[in-house]
């Protein structure tokens, strides 16, 4: 049965069964691959995979209830209560993505290398998908104010994937409120938890506190990201409530919003972008100037393309007599997109930019559009 179709009273249970096991581990790919495109959230694969009333009932369902029956013992009660089957099969999923496209096939080393076939791939699959939505929804229901609701959720999610990055505060209630707005971007289709990031230029500190764990400012990296975490927690427990009454009360009008989040997603996701990037040092290590890692930056004739390169930094002391003696910083780089414009093919496309792949954003787009015969196959075994 299709989530979109099953009574929401129902879904305040784990409907969850096995047999079901390697469609929701697909699906959890999906969402774990779509998290790692900027622009792109783990919500949108939900939605167009017909998982995301159950994602949302399923996150509901992790309250002061399980916390109660897993602290007295009663877990007999407490697995009747929480949705742990939904979250062990779907996060077996994103796992196994992560794992996938950062160890196999490094997706985010391909968002540099070949942007047009990656973004063309996600822009095909949410036109697609938009189509998919809009076909499913009853004729009865296209009204003109529910149309409304779906320019509305356009322009909100345009506006806020248009949104220019500010300098912000480090502050505890600054982190905290980054925290919760990321956490509830990343389950709202078409709105990017790191994007968000981005816009509140929290995304390299926060990287950067995780970076420190491990090392000698461990307890510092980990105080700095306990508002974060709060924040987190708060917002998903009251935004998964949110969304879980408006779907029970308000479903088709919130399905409109939601694809127009969508829509207004397209704008990032247009695989022809001038997109810019900023440069932040996430790490340092000291090396003496003989080493051969020096020689090679050195000869480097231009930076290489991917999220992150290493470059020379300062030498420590550059007086010295003897190369051996002389020692140099190299700085790993961290490359974090913070803005992109649309570029928009003309007949003398060749000639305005020789650097787009024109037919690479198209065949990806090409093959993001043919996908959508699985997900409609997936949204039956929901």
């Amino acid at each position: 049965m299709n989530a979109d179709q099953t009574d929401s009273s129902e879904l305040q249970q784990d409907v969850t069964s096995w047999k079901e096991s390697p469609f929701l581990i697909i699906k959890g790919f999906l969402m774990g691959s779509a998290d790692i495109v900027p622009g792109v959230s783990g919500g949108t694969m939900a939605l167009i995979t017909g998982i995301y009333d159950r994602l949302i009932f399923a996150i509901k369902s992790a309250d002061w209830t399980a916390v109660k029956t897993a602290l007295s013992f009663q877990f007999k009660k407490f697995f009747e209560h929480f949705h742990w089957k939904f979250f062990l099969l779907l996060f077996s999923g994103i796992f196994l993505a992560v794992i996938f496209f950062t160890r196999i096939v490094p997706l985010q080393v391909y968002m540099f290398t070949h942007p047009e076939i990656v973004y063309g791939l996600f822009f095909g699959l949410i036109v697609g998908s938009i189509y998919l939505l809009m076909a499913e929804v009853k004729k009865a229901e296209r009204t003109p104010v529910n149309f409304l609701y779906l320019v509305a959720g356009a322009l909100i999610g345009f506006w806020v994937v248009t949104l220019v990055p500010a300098d912000t505060p480090e502050s505890f209630w600054f982190v905290f409120l980054s925290g919760s707005v990321a956490i509830c971007a990343m389950i709202l289709p078409g709105i990017s938890g790191s994007y968000l990031l981005l816009i509140f230029r929290k995304y390299d500190y926060i990287l950067s506190q995780l970076g420190a764990i491990g090392t000698i400012d461990t307890v510092q990296a980990l105080l700095n990201l306990v508002p974060f975490v709060i924040g987190a927690l708060v917002g998903i427990i009251l935004f998964s409530r949110l969304l879980s009454w408006l779907l029970k009360n308000f479903h088709t009008a919130t399905l409109m919003v939601l694809i127009g989040f969508l829509v207004g997603s397209l704008y990032v996701i247009w695989p022809y972008q001038d997109r810019t990037f900023e440069d932040h040092v996430r790490e340092i290590e000291i090396v003496e100037m003989t080493d051969p890692i020096v020689e090679e930056l050195q000869q480097r004739d231009s930076i290489p393309p991917g999220p992150e390169y290493k470059r020379l930094g300062e030498v420590e002391n550059p007086d010295a007599m003897f190369d051996r003696l002389k020692r140099v910083e190299i700085e790993t780089v961290s490359r974090k997109l913070v803005s992109s414009q649309p570029h928009f093919p003309g007949f003398n496309w060749p000639e305005e930019d020789e650097t787009i792949d024109l037919y690479g954003g198209l065949s990806g787009m090409a093959i993001g559009l043919s996908l959508i015969v699985g997900i409609a196959y997936l949204r039956k075994k929901s």
